[in-house]
């Protein structure tokens, strides 16, 4: 409530709501006027060196046209420039291209002579592989031949012969060695091999135990392993006590035989892993070879051989070296007559000398019309004596 005079004023009555906000109004206005007051005063003060500013701001406003105006000479000039320097680029850019479509055009030509050559090179060696593909299909077809044949036993047996006989032929003489020889026992002998005693001639027999040496390698199981194991010892064995009791005879031939091998595997698996095989062979007086191993064991055969030649030969050498040194003897005989006659042709030439050197001496005084009497001593004449023979 608020109480003026005798009256009294609710806060809520309208009329002092109004007044209230209508005092507030001018209290407001009068703040206001206050406050414009003191910013007239401000902007007073802030209008001096504003204006001063405003005049440098001229100034600065003014310089910049004139360099606008330099700066639009400058463009001017610069446009010029770019339009010079635009001509001669494209001018150089314009030759740079046709540089550039010559060389392309020549590396063009280059690169298509380069590949037709190598073109031309590719169908050479197209044409050389096919000519290996097919030596590999020919040689293909030979492996499938061979194989055929060492699936056969009996021209497997062939093929080892066919390998012996080469190498046999290839290490000895021809008159050393007798293929497929008969022995007096009725059996034929790959080869027999003429040695002189001792030891003697000796058979070279070929085997081939190919089956169960292609068991034993495919064998996969303990139990295969073993049975392929003991199928190539009886095939060895065999083989061993076949030659052992064919092909060495008392008082025809050595006392031992070699057994041929024509496969380096099966002799390197032998010599490996059985060499109880082995040393039943040597108790059998069967000596296994292979294809190297022979032919070093023919060359020591070959040395045999031409040992045994040369001592039969050595009668007829001594002979002929008897018959030399006499030769020899006479020759000499021969340089001393005639060395005797050349000392005789040599007293006599040494006589003929002293009688032409008188003679050159009396033919100088003639010369000289000296026809004084000669001495007593000078009137002897030399004589010629008769060479003696």
């Amino acid at each position: 409530m608020i109480q003026i005079g005798d009256t009294s004023y609710a806060f809520d009555d309208p009329i002092v709501i109004a007044a209230a906000i209508g005092a507030a109004a001018v209290l407001l206005l009068f703040v206001l006027l206050i406050m414009s007051v003191r910013r007239a005063g401000q902007s007073a003060r802030m209008v001096a060196p504003m204006a001063q500013q405003m005049g440098m701001l001229g100034q600065q406003v003014r310089q910049l046209s004139d360099g606008q105006q330099q700066l639009a000479g400058g463009l001017n000039h610069v446009s010029e420039a770019q339009a010079v320097s635009q001509t001669k680029m494209l001018h150089l850019m314009e030759q740079r291209l046709a540089d550039v479509s010559k060389s392309m055009g020549e590396n063009l030509e280059g690169t298509s002579r380069r590949t037709a050559q190598s073109l031309g090179e590719l169908q050479q060696r197209l044409q050389t592989i096919d000519k290996a593909q097919a030596n590999i299909e020919k040689l293909s077809g030979n492996v499938l031949s061979l194989q055929d044949i060492l699936s056969n036993k009996q021209t497997r047996g062939a093929f080892g012969e066919i390998q012996l006989n080469d190498i046999v032929g290839k290490a000895l003489p021809k008159d050393s060695y007798t293929l497929q020889a008969t022995l007096s026992n009725g059996k034929r002998a790959d080869c027999l091999i003429h040695l002189p005693n001792p030891p003697g001639p000796i058979v070279v027999d070929a085997k081939f135990p190919l089956e169960a040496y292609e068991a034993l390698r495919k064998a996969g199981t303990p139990w295969e392993t073993k049975e392929a194991i003991s199928a190539f010892k009886t095939s060895v064995k065999a083989h061993i006590r076949a030659i052992s009791e064919r092909y060495i005879l008392d008082g025809e031939t050595a006392d031992g035989a070699l057994m041929f091998l024509p496969s380096e595997a099966i002799y390197a698996e032998l010599h490996s892993n059985f060499p109880e095989l082995v040393r039943e062979g040597f108790a059998a007086r069967v000596w296994i070879v292979s294809p190297t191993t022979c032919m070093a064991t023919l060359n020591t055969m070959r040395a045999i051989l031409k040992d045994a030649r040369m001592r039969a030969q050595a009668g007829a050498i001594r002979a002929t070296l008897k018959q030399l040194h006499r030769d020899v003897e006479l020759v000499v005989e021969r340089v001393d007559k005639l060395n005797t006659h050349f000392g005789q042709a040599k007293g006599d030439l040494d006589q003929i000398n002293t009688a032409a050197e008188r003679a050159g001496k009396r033919a100088a005084r003639l010369d000289n019309f000296d026809f004084e009497e000669l001495a007593p001593d000078e009137q002897n004449v030399v004589p010629l004596t008769k060479p003696q023979d």
